[in-house]
């Protein structure tokens, strides 16, 4: 231990990182910090490393290797974690409890392509930033309401683009959801996506202020109202497509790039590209990440596949991007101490 440091265990060191964040992100965006950042806390202790100060270049390395090869994770869950484990270490030099410049030393993985587009999900804590972003720079915004709408309801962009201005119900809350395939607005199975989803109080105050400030007042070509619009009518499926791309790039909500690009001279920072960013996440990513964080959340799946429209089997084999630990935690609460 170097004179200069702090002797902190990394269990302090983990109660200090979230006592510090919890004024600055979301309830859960912390939960999703601690699950991140545990399995670290708990490697050092089983490799007899008790104080964050006796840390080097050489322990963040096997650790990598541990998390990748003993652990089994995919490559992209690895490159999240690590990012959430950099920003553990820079509040740890901020105490003194490591050399300032550790977090350096943890080199990120590089998502291969085919990963990107086969498992990749929206996570809790990216959603909860970059909605956190919105709210707090760009709110009630089109794109602040159609992000908060795909993450909290799981809703298709086919479905957030059939909206119409009478299917939000400002006093229950609640969206109405229909198929209207007679003017341009299909739902994916018909009427059986037929459905009335729920909102949180927040989450319709946040509809309304949009409606009652920057909505653009327009009726489409078949005289109906949308609900989410432009100068040229109901917000295309494209659009939304790609301003949920724009929305959820890292360095757009405050985030060190986790693929040490510099935003002067990566392409991705032009709007108009934003789907070149490996961290940008489609409207299906955004669906995907939404299931499984409410899953986390202790929602059971059947009661999910009614307000998402999905069957179990679908939820199942292609939108529950949780491993092994994370569905055994979901198990644990039901699980009787009386048995």
């Amino acid at each position: 231990m170097s004179d200069d440091l702090e002797d902190v265990p990394p269990s302090t060191m983990l109660d200090i990182y979230l006592q510090q964040r919890r004024d600055e992100v979301s309830k859960q965006t912390l939960q999703s910090h601690e699950y991140r950042i545990r399995p670290f806390v708990e490697w050092c202790e089983e490799n007899g490393i008790y104080s964050m100060s006796d840390l080097s270049g050489m322990d963040l390395h096997e650790f990598r290797i541990h998390r990748r090869e003993d652990d089994d994770l995919k490559t992209i869950t690895l490159q999240g974690q690590l990012s959430t484990l950099r920003q553990f270490l820079r509040v740890a030099a901020s105490v003194e409890a490591v050399p300032e410049n550790l977090h350096e030393k943890i080199l990120l993985p590089t998502v291969p392509k085919a990963d990107q587009a086969n498992e990749e999900m929206l996570e809790t804590a990216q959603a909860q930033a970059a909605l956190e972003y919105l709210a707090q720079y760009k709110y009630a915004s089109r794109i602040h309401v159609e992000l908060l709408i795909l993450w909290r309801t799981s809703m298709r962009r086919g479905g957030l683009r059939a909206l119409d201005l009478g299917d939000f119900d400002p006093d229950e809350p609640a969206l109405q959801v229909r198929h209207r395939p007679e003017s341009d607005t299909p739902l994916k199975n018909g009427e059986w996506s037929n459905r009335d989803v729920y909102l949180l109080d927040r989450v319709a105050e946040v509809i309304q202020d949009y409606i009652d400030g920057p909505r653009v007042e327009i009726v489409d070509e078949h005289n109906r109202a949308p609900l989410l619009t432009t100068r040229q009518g109901r917000v295309a499926v494209g659009t939304i497509k790609q301003d949920m791309y724009r929305a959820t790039r890292p360095c757009k909500y405050g985030v060190e790039c986790p693929h040490d690009r510099d935003p002067d001279e990566c392409d991705a920072a032009n709007p108009r590209q934003a789907s070149k960013c490996p961290s940008s996440r489609s409207p299906h990513a955004i669906r995907t990440g939404s299931v499984t964080a409410h899953l986390d959340s202790g929602t059971p799946k059947p009661f999910l596949g009614d307000r998402v429209d999905m069957t179990e089997e679908t939820m199942e084999q292609h939108y529950d991007q949780a491993g092994e630990r994370e569905r055994m935690l979901r198990r644990r609460e039901y699980i009787s101490e009386d048995v």
